[in-house]
């Protein structure tokens, strides 16, 4: 995001992004781990409520590099949240839940921000309305850019432990020493394939989906 706001040589874009993305950034990762360890906690298990991350604190779950990258390209990540499957009554079940809440908090986010944006461009016509706009937008652009790509099935994404959740046993415990061994690698490879274009298409074409609901739902009232 801020990387091409650098490229662009726009100064007063560069302060604007800086000023309103890193607020936004804190928002959706927050929200992001904190949904997992409620989750959690909700199928039984404390382990997240005993280690403090069940808070909007966001000291408690900001990873410093997961930081940087979500402010400067978009995608990142957080602290993961400490989670003991020996606590939930269905193990694979709890745990595909858990790690299916940190996307979906991120979709329902950016739902509610787009939302919230055109209420104020409706609404509204100041020039501090106008930054309310702009960071909401900024805040429903990172979450759902969040939320896909943590649903991409590449170790350590949320992708991965949802579709370990699902898998047979015989097949998971052979993607599990694949992803341990070249998760990486190819985390690293989807992440330039978003870089130039590749599979960015998905990601937008999502933020374009939740638009278009947020935009109907709203027709509703307006």
């Amino acid at each position: 995001m801020l990387f091409n706001l650098l490229m662009s040589g726009d100064f007063r874009s560069i302060i604007i992004g800086i000023v309103l993305g890193i607020p936004a950034v804190i928002i959706c990762l927050t929200f992001h781990e904190l949904a997992h360890g409620l989750t959690a906690y909700l199928l039984g298990d404390n382990t997240a409520k005993a280690a403090g991350r069940l808070t909007f604190d966001p000291m408690k779950h900001i990873d410093p590099l997961g930081f940087i990258c979500m402010l400067f390209l978009g995608y990142g990540w957080a602290k993961p949240v400490p989670v003991s499957v020996a606590q939930f009554k269905n193990r694979k079940l709890g745990f595909g839940l858990v790690y299916a809440a940190g996307p979906l908090s991120n979709i329902i986010l950016g739902f509610f921000s787009y939302i919230i944006s055109m209420l104020l461009t409706l609404k509204f016509s100041s020039s501090f309305s106008e930054v309310l706009v702009l960071f909401f937008t900024y805040i429903a652009s990172l979450s759902i850019s969040l939320g896909v790509f943590n649903l991409f099935p590449i170790y350590p994404l949320d992708g991965s432990k949802i579709l370990d959740s699902i898998l047979p046993l015989k097949i998971q415990i052979k993607y599990q020493n694949f992803m341990q061994k070249y998760g990486p690698f190819v985390l690293l490879a989807v992440i330039a394939f978003l870089w130039i274009g590749g599979l960015s298409y998905i990601i937008e074409t999502t933020k374009r989906i939740i638009f278009g609901f947020a935009f109907r739902f709203l027709g509703l009232f307006f």
